[in-house]
């Protein structure tokens, strides 16, 4: 995808986590990784933060009614 689909207001902000914002977001919400829903690590939205398998990925929705709202998805092959 190239970045200037990715800067259309539809597609909502992806970043990757480091693994210590990752271990404390599982610590607080006492999760693990096959609890959290899952992305590809093929999808085009993602391909430019350099991920692997086992990665969190954050997303940010900006929303007129909601305002910000936050996703987490687990990075997976398949």
């Amino acid at each position: 995808m190239s970045k200037k689909a990715l800067s259309h207001e539809l597609i909502p902000e992806h970043e990757k986590l480091s693994e210590k914002e990752a271990s404390a977001l599982m610590k607080k919400y006492n999760l693990t990784l096959r609890e959290i829903p899952k992305i590809l690590v093929t999808d085009p939205a993602i391909a430019h933060l350099d991920v692997k398998e086992g990665d969190i990925i954050v997303v940010k929705r900006k929303s007129k009614t909601a305002g910000d709202i936050v996703y987490y998805r687990g990075v997976v092959k398949e």
